[in-house]
């Protein structure tokens, strides 16, 4: 990290306002040779974070833009090193002649998410914090962005490190106690031991258990529209996209392939699947979309099983729903076409274990029942708590770390009740704590953190 990095900070299309990043130990001389101030000394004179005005010159010393001026010197910036921001006016051009400027003055392109890595690397952002940073650029629904502010904040690593801690007390109990026999330390007592590592897998247990919602905050709800040919599941898919992304006819059978896209419902992000109709069929090419259907069914979270509300109730309705019934998954009645009956009366059944979680009529053509849909489904997933905002995990990542110390405490405390002695057992929690270690950052190995900035976008 001896070299300056920069890049175009904002997304390349016209706007208000474009900005240009530096980082590195050359980024305040590096602006001083294209950013000229209409007042005062240069840049390298200013004091920190200082907004100062001035003129935006290419590689040839021609005005290519009025523009400001910020620098933020080692260690007290994003990146913990000398950084600075040009704030122009967003025409591509402008911002490329700029970027093709600070070439020039030294400055290489910089990869993405090198920023964020940078920072990282100088201990400024553990790695829940610059993983947060990802998951707030990506936040789709206020309760994502406040999922990531707050891990953003240090939530998710303050849970951690809790946990990290209380492990460190032990181990360094028992290292105190064998390696200083001489001195007056208080041995191990088994039942205290025992004590602290059942508290220790609670925890583990509690934070791994985040990890569904976590995950379907950030990814969305896989969601599988289900139902027989020509019951207005694609008509419900696109009233819910907003726009015509499926075909619709008066055609059984039209939709012979799943399609996929996203949508916000209820403050949900669903990840949508609109699919062929349940049904027997010789058609070899509707076969395979059915088996597609299947196929969906099986990986969704949330399945809405669509009837036409405007049509006798048929024994392949009554399939399309002990097929939603017999998947174990959540899942919603939808009786479709409201509009040309007036509400439904929905049949009920003796669904067992698995009823639906709400039965909605609506019709996807004019809008009417849409929003008893929305909330229902707002209610299957609703926001965390504000206490447990930002200490949720949010990818398998840090799943997987979290689950692996789980298990090592877990395997500790069962070595304890079988009677082995105290160095087998913090041999498995010092495993733990290596897996927290990967979780934060402090253990993680190079190749785990190039795949984890590989998702960032240039310029953060």
């Amino acid at each position: 990290m001896n070299d300056t990095i920069a890049a175009i900070a904002t997304p390349p299309i016209p706007s208000a306002i474009g900005i240009l990043r530096l980082s590195g130990p050359g980024a305040v001389q590096a602006v001083d040779r294209v950013f000229v101030p209409f007042h005062g000394g240069p840049m390298g004179e200013r004091p920190d974070r200082t907004l100062v005005y001035g003129t935006l010159r290419d590689r040839e010393g021609a005005v290519i833009d009025h523009c400001l001026c910020t620098v933020s010197r080692s260690p007290h910036s994003y990146t913990g090193e000398d950084a600075a921001e040009l704030q122009c006016h967003g025409s591509p051009a402008v911002l490329a002649l700029g970027l093709e400027a600070l070439f020039a003055a030294g400055a290489r392109q910089a990869g993405p998410g090198e920023f964020t890595r940078r920072a990282f690397l100088n201990g400024r952002l553990d790695l829940t914090r610059a993983e947060a940073v990802a998951d707030l650029i990506h936040a789709e629904t206020p309760a994502a962005a406040r999922q990531a502010a707050g891990q953003l904040g240090g939530a998710l690593a303050r849970t951690v490190d809790g946990i990290y801690g209380g492990l460190t007390d032990l181990c360094a109990h028992f290292h105190a106690v064998l390696d200083y026999p001489d001195e007056d330390i208080e041995p191990f007592e088994a039942e205290e031991l025992a004590g602290a590592l059942e508290a220790a897998a609670g925890e583990l247990d509690r934070l791994a258990a985040t990890y569904r919602r976590g995950r379907l905050l950030n990814e969305g709800v896989p969601c599988a529209i289900v139902g027989r040919p020509n019951a207005g599941k694609s008509t419900l898919f696109n009233a819910l996209l907003g726009y015509e992304r499926a075909i619709v006819t008066d055609i059984p059978g039209t939709t012979r392939d799943t399609v996929e896209e996203r949508a916000i419902l209820g403050g949900v992000v669903l990840r949508l699947a609109d699919t062929a109709g349940l049904r027997e069929t010789e058609d070899a090419v509707e076969q395979l979309g059915v088996e597609r259907s299947r196929e969906a069914l099986e990986r969704a979270e949330l399945i809405l099983a669509v009837t036409d509300g405007a049509g006798a109730f048929t024994q392949e309705d009554q399939e399309a729903l002990e097929l939603a019934s017999l998947s174990g998954k959540t899942w919603i009645w939808i009786a479709s076409k409201r509009d040309l009956t007036g509400p439904t009366a929905l049949w009920t059944a003796g669904w067992g274990g698995n009823a639906p979680a709400a039965a909605v009529s609506l019709s996807a053509l004019t809008g009417e029942g849409m929003e008893a849909l929305e909330q229902a489904v707002a209610a299957l997933f609703p926001e965390p708590p504000e206490a447990q905002a930002g200490a949720l995990l949010t990818n398998a990542r840090q799943a997987e770390a979290a689950g692996r110390a789980r298990e090592a405490v877990r395997r500790g405390a069962q070595a304890l009740s079988a009677g082995m002695p105290p160095d087998a057992v913090v041999a498995d929690v010092e495993e733990a704590m290596s897996a927290l270690g990967e979780l934060t950052g402090r253990t993680v190995r190079e190749d785990v953190t190039a795949r984890i900035f590989e998702r960032f976008c240039v310029g953060k």
